[in-house]
């Protein structure tokens, strides 16, 4: 039995890792004709303490933070973009989407379920700190868990 793959999800969190994926999926796109769609989960709670830990003095407000985030979300998938645009023209079909929630994996879950996605394409280790050394907390829930297949980009 052969299954198509026709819709890839990369969750994107602007770090290396994530940017590499999003490579990947770019490449297994072109050989499957499949699109490609990017998502950011924003956690605030995460974000912020980020931003701590790069010790940034200032309070910043919720609203402030939210904003900030997706100015940064819309900016690495415009990278993406870019890189669809330079190699491939518009073959490729491409949809984004920022969401906020509590949980990062859970809503890397629910949201591959809801848009009947074929493959996540994840990176390693994202921004949220390293938990693990060779696979970040991020990764390894969405490869635990995930009910379609995954891929893990170093």
């Amino acid at each position: 039995m052969e299954k198509k793959l026709s819709k890839i999800l990369v969750p994107l969190d602007g770090s290396p890792t994530s940017m590499e994926a999003a490579d990947y999926a770019i490449m297994l796109s072109t050989l499957h004709h499949a699109q490609i769609v990017l998502l950011h989960v924003l956690n605030v709670a995460e974000y912020y303490s980020s931003l701590q830990f790069f010790e940034v003095k200032q309070t910043i407000e919720s609203k402030e933070i939210i904003e900030d985030a997706k100015k940064e979300a819309n900016k690495w998938f415009n990278i993406v973009k870019k890189k669809i645009d330079e190699k491939l023209g518009k073959q490729i079909e491409l949809e984004t989407y920022i969401t906020i929630s509590q949980s990062t994996v859970k809503s890397i879950l629910d949201f591959a379920e809801e848009k009947n996605v074929d493959l996540i394409v994840v990176g390693t280790r994202g921004h949220s700190g390293i938990k693990k050394l060779l696979l970040g907390s991020t990764a390894s829930g969405i490869v635990t868990y995930s009910s379609c297949p995954v891929i893990v980009v170093k």
